[in-house]
C-alpha cells in the first residue's frame, strides 16, 4: 500500500475529535460535571493528535532521498511522542480541575440528558479507534496504533466518567465526581508514558521484535544446513520499516559471482517473510581468520 493513504486514518482521527469535542463540551455545559470535562479535555489532545499524526504520516511517506538515504520512515515516532506528551499533559489539566471541585462538590443537574450525550460522543471514538487501529496493525504504523490507543483510551475514560456520575446522581455523594476525573486522570498517564517509552526506543534504534528475528532466523536456518555461516546479525525499526543487516561466510574458493547471487537469494528470502524488511549482507570467507574479527558490534581491530 501507498504509505501516503494512511493520511486518510489522520482525517478520520480529527473528524471524529472534532464530533466528540462538541458532544462532550455540551455534556459538561448540560450536567456541570468535572468528570465530563476532563473528559471533554482529552477529546482536545484528540484532536491535536490527529493533526500531528496527519503531519507525521505525510512525511513518514516521502521516498528516501539524498540527505535522508535511509527514508522518513522514523518521522512516525515523533508523532507517537507529541501524542503521548499531551495525554500527560491533559492528565495534569484534569487532575487539577478535579483536585479543585473535590475542595468544594458541588450537584450535578440533567444527568440523564448529559450522560446520553457522552455515550454518542463514545460510540464515535470506539469505531474511529478500532479502524484506526486495524490499520496501524496492518500496515505496522506506530502513529496509527499510537492514535488508535488514545482513542481507546477515551472510550474507557468515557465509560468511567458514565460509571461515575451516574453513581453520584443515584448517591447524591457529590465528591464522587472529581474523585472519577482523578482516577480517569491517572489512566491516562498511564497510557501516555507507554507511548512515550515506544517511542523514545524507536529513535534509539531499537532492535526488531523477538518475533521479528525469528522469522529471519529461520530463513538463515535453511542456508546453515548447506554449510554457509552467518555473524554479526543485527536489526533496527525505524516506523514501518525493518533493517537487518549481516555477514555471511562461505568457502574461500568461491567466485564473486556465486557469492553475489547467494546474497541476492538470502535478501529476497527475507523480504519475501518480513513485511517491510530492508536488508544488508557483507560477503566474507569462510578460510580467513580476519572475517571472525568483526562479530561484535563495534570492529576492534584495525
Amino acid at each position: 500500500m501507498n504509505r501516503s493513504r494512511l493520511t486518510r486514518f489522520a482525517w478520520l482521527s480529527i473528524a471524529a475529535a472534532l464530533v466528540t469535542i462538541a458532544l462532550k463540551t455540551a455534556a459538561w455545559r448540560i450536567t456541570g460535571s468535572v468528570g465530563l470535562l476532563s473528559d471533554a479535555i482529552e477529546s482536545v489532545v484528540n484532536l491535536i493528535g490527529g493533526f500531528m499524526a496527519l503531519a507525521m504520516l505525510t512525511v513518514a511517506a516521502r521516498p528516501a532521498d539524498e540527505d535522508h538515504a535511509y527514508g522518513h520512515s522514523k518521522a512516525e515516532y515523533f508523532s507517537s511522542g507529541v501524542e503521548g506528551s499531551l495525554i500527560l499533559v491533559a492528565a495534569g489539566s484534569i487532575a487539577v480541575a478535579a483536585g479543585w471541585r473535590l475542595l468544594a462538590p458541588l450537584p450535578l443537574e440533567a444527568v440523564g440528558m448529559g450522560l446520553l450525550v457522552s455515550i454518542v460522543a463514545s460510540l464515535v471514538n470506539l469505531i474511529v479507534a478500532l479502524l484506526i487501529l486495524r490499520a496501524g496493525r496492518k500496515h505496522n504504523s506506530i502513529t496509527l496504533e499510537a492514535n488508535a490507543h488514545h482513542l481507546m483510551t477515551d472510550v474507557w475514560t468515557s465509560v468511567g466518567v458514565v460509571a461515575g456520575v451516574g453513581l453520584v446522581a443515584f448517591t447524591k455523594w457529590n465528591w464522587l465526581d472529581p474523585v472519577v476525573a482523578l482516577i480517569v486522570a491517572a489512566n491516562i498517564v498511564w497510557t501516555g508514558v507507554g507511548i512515550v517509552r515506544r517511542s523514545i526506543a524507536g529513535l534509539m534504534d531499537m532492535a526488531l521484535s523477538a518475533e521479528d528475528m525469528t522469522v529471519v532466523r529461520q530463513v538463515l536456518k535453511t542456508y546453515e544446513q548447506a554449510g554457509i555461516q552467518f555473524h554479526a546479525v543485527r536489526s533496527r525499526q525505524s516506523g514501518a520499516k525493518k533493517f537487518i543487516s549481516m555477514h555471511v561466510l562461505v568457502p574461500g574458493d568461491w567466485t564473486v559471482q556465486r557469492g553475489h547471487e547467494l546474497l541476492d537469494k538470502i535478501e529476497a528470502d527475507i523480504r519475501a517473510a518480513l513485511a517491510e524488511a530492508v536488508v544488508f549482507t557483507h560477503l566474507e570467507s569462510l578460510d580467513d581468520p580476519a572475517s571472525w574479527d568483526d562479530e561484535t558490534f563495534e570492529r576492534t581491530k584495525p
